[in-house]
């Protein structure tokens, strides 16, 4: 008799019998998490309007207030400081300061330099960065806009160089993907080095003002 009934029970479905105890295991979900980490690892301060654009050309500006100098000592002193940026060790033939007015202490600088990407043994990357720097003066305060700006990359490479404006690829429209997450690979190197030399530039000046 108990074999009858021990094959009975062996007969019936493994659900029937033990639906009290069997559960799906507990198997954490980390897709969600995984997709979150994986939207962008770009510095923040290379990624949406890092690249303004006014009236169609790209243009950064610093406005600056200098308590204690007329427009005459801050033009006199963005003068110099000028004079010596375009006398650098990266600088190009043509970079100069090229306009001035001195009634109304304007300045304009068409500033030619090397913009380095990588520079390490037997492998140097780089750029000819060209752009203007406006320097305009006022009793204590000071405004600098730098624009126009243009690369010309590779052109020893047996003539066949590639010559871009900011405007047609280091802005978001072309130098960021739809969602804003990240930059598209041959542009970044250009958006993030120009950026950091536009912070670099824009400091400087800083310093050398209320020093």
């Amino acid at each position: 008799m108990r074999k009858i009934m021990l094959g009975l029970m062996l007969s019936l479905p493994l659900a029937g019998i033990a639906q009290n105890v069997w559960e799906r295991p507990d198997i954490q979900d980390n897709t969600k998490e995984q997709k979150v980490k994986e939207v962008t690892t770009e510095d923040p301060k290379y990624l949406e309007g890092a690249v303004p654009v006014v009236n169609g050309e790209v243009c950064w500006t610093l406005d600056l207030d200098v308590p204690g100098k007329d427009a005459q000592q801050i033009y006199e002193i963005m003068m110099r400081y000028l004079t010596n940026l375009t006398n650098e060790e990266n600088q190009l033939e043509g970079s100069a300061v090229s306009l001035v007015n001195k009634q109304e202490h304007i300045i304009a600088a068409s500033i030619r330099e090397w913009l380095v990407f990588k520079n390490v043994f037997l492998a140097l990357d780089r750029t000819k960065f060209l752009y203007t720097l406006i320097v305009t003066c006022n009793d204590q305060h000071v405004k600098v806009d730098m624009k126009r700006l243009r690369y010309r990359y590779e052109e020893e490479r047996d003539g066949k160089g590639f010559a871009y404006t900011a405007e047609e690829w280091i802005t978001d429209e072309y130098a960021l993907n739809k969602k804003k997450t990240k930059l598209y690979k041959g542009s970044a190197k250009f958006r993030r080095k120009t950026i950091d030399r536009k912070d670099y530039l824009f400091e400087s000046i800083k310093n050398t003002l209320n020093s």
